[in-house]
C-alpha cells in the first residue's frame, strides 16, 4: 500500500537524521577529547613527569579515559537509534492519517458518486490544501461527465430521427402499392436525409476533434478567411434579404488553418440562419496589439442574456426551424476550436435582438 511505504520511507528518514546528529556529536565529543593537553591529565603518585614525555601508564589511563568518553554516548546512540525508529513511525503515522483517511475516500468515488468529496477539516496546511484540490478536481470531472452524458443522450436522439424518416419513407411505398413517381419523390427524401446524416455526422468528428486540441500550427490569414466565408454566402445572403457589413482588415494569427476555417464558417452561418428578414450580418476582423480579433454580429430574435452560454452547448437551440439541417452544433464547435487555440471568446445578446460574437487569438509576431 502506497501509504504504509510512504510510512516505513518517513520512519527510515527520521531515524537517519536522529543518528547522523548523534555521530557529529560523538565526533565532535573525540575531536575535543583528542585535543586535551598531557597536563589536564593528572599523574599517578609517585611518577613524575618530564615536559613533553608521557610514561606508558600515563598514556594507557589517557586511553582509558578517552575510551570512557566515548563508550556511554556510543552506547545511549544505539539505543537512541532504535527508539528513533518507534518514535518516527507514530509520528509518520499521525502525521500520515489524513492522506488515508482522503485515500479511503477516494477508493470509493466511481461515476455513480462523482459528486461526493473529500471535505477535509483541519488546519489549512499543506494536506488540506491538496484535499481542497483534489475537490476542485472531482468537481471539474462532474461536470464533464454531466456534459458527456447530456452530448450522448442528444447525440442518440439527433441519429435516431432521420433513422426513423428513412424507415417511413421505405415503408410507406411498399404498404400502399405506391406509383414510380411517388418512388422516386420518397427516393429524393432519403437522399436529403442521408446528407443531412452525413453533415451531422461530419460536426461530430470535427467537434470530437477540435476538442482533443489544434492539429499542426501555422500562420493562418484571418481576414482572407473571412473574406471567403462572405462570398461563399452570398446567394444565401440575397434570397434572404439579408444585407453584409464587412470591416475586414489584416489579422494573422498561428493554428490550424483547416480548424480556423471551419470555425470562421460555423459563425457566418449561425449568423445568417439565425437572422430576421432583411436583417444584417456584420464580420469584421483586425489586429489589436498582440491580438488577432474575429467579431460576427448579427439581428435576429431576442436572446435572453442568461441563455447565451447555453448557445454553445452541443444540441442546444433556443429556436429551431423544421427541417433545417441544423443539429445545433455549429457553436459547440466554434468553442472548441477556440479553446483548443487557446483563444479567449465572449458573446453577448442586443436587447432589440441579435447576438455579438467576439474572438480573440493570439496574433503572430
Amino acid at each position: 500500500m502506497l501509504v504504509n511505504r510512504l510510512r516505513r520511507r518517513l520512519t527510515l528518514l527520521y531515524c537517519a537524521a536522529s543518528v547522523a546528529s548523534g555521530v557529529v556529536l560523538l565526533f565532535i565529543i573525540t575531536t575535543l577529547s583528542a585535543g586535551l593537553p598531557p597536563s589536564d591529565v593528572p599523574a599517578p603518585e609517585g611518577v613524575s613527569v618530564e615536559p613533553g614525555h608521557l610514561p606508558d601508564s600515563l598514556l594507557a589511563q589517557l586511553k582509558a579515559y578517552r575510551s570512557d568518553i566515548l563508550l556511554l554516548p556510543g552506547a545511549a546512540l544505539a539505543i537512541m537509534a532504535v527508539l528513533s525508529l518507534a518514535v518516527g513511525w507514530v509520528i509518520a503515522g499521525r502525521i500520515l492519517r489524513p492522506v488515508r483517511t482522503m485515500t479511503g475516500r477516494l477508493r470509493q468515488i466511481s461515476a455513480r458518486n462523482v459528486h461526493e468529496r473529500l471535505a477535509m477539516t483541519g488546519p489549512h496546511d499543506e494536506l488540506k490544501d491538496l484535499a481542497d484540490t483534489v475537490d476542485e478536481l472531482l468537481g471539474r470531472l462532474e461536470t464533464a461527465l454531466d456534459g458527456h452524458k447530456r452530448f450522448v443522450a442528444n447525440a442518440a436522439h439527433e441519429l435516431r430521427t432521420p433513422l426513423t424518416v428513412e424507415h417511413a419513407l421505405l415503408e410507406e411505398p411498399l404498404a400502399t402499392n405506391a406509383t414510380i413517381e411517388r418512388y422516386q419523390a420518397n427516393f429524393e427524401s432519403l437522399i436529403a436525409v442521408n446528407r443531412a446524416r452525413g453533415r451531422l455526422l461530419e460536426s461530430l468528428l470535427t467537434l470530437a476533434g477540435s476538442e482533443h486540441g489544434q492539429g499542426r500550427a501555422e500562420p493562418v490569414d484571418l481576414a482572407g478567411l473571412a473574406e471567403q466565408a462572405v462570398r461563399d454566402r452570398a446567394a444565401e445572403l440575397d434570397r434572404n434579404g439579408l444585407r453584409v457589413k464587412a470591416m475586414i482588415r489584416p489579422a494573422t494569427l498561428l493554428g490550424d488553418p483547416a480548424l480556423i476555417g471551419r470555425l470562421v464558417a460555423n459563425l457566418c452561418d449561425n449568423a445568417v440562419h439565425y437572422n430576421v428578414p432583411g436583417g444584417v450580418v456584420e464580420v469584421a476582423t483586425r489586429r489589436a496589439a498582440d491580438q488577432a480579433l474575429l467579431v460576427v454580429t448579427n439581428t435576429g430574435p431576442v436572446v435572453p442574456p442568461d441563455e447565451v452560454d447555453r448557445l454553445f452547448e452541443p444540441f442546444l437551440r433556443l429556436r429551431r426551424v423544421a427541417d433545417d439541417g441544423h443539429h445545433g452544433l455549429g457553436l459547440s464547435i466554434v468553442r472548441a476550436i477556440a479553446v483548443a487555440h487557446g483563444a479567449a471568446l465572449t458573446a453577448h445578446a442586443h436587447p432589440e435582438g441579435g447576438l455579438t460574437v467576439e474572438i480573440r487569438f493570439l496574433a503572430t509576431p
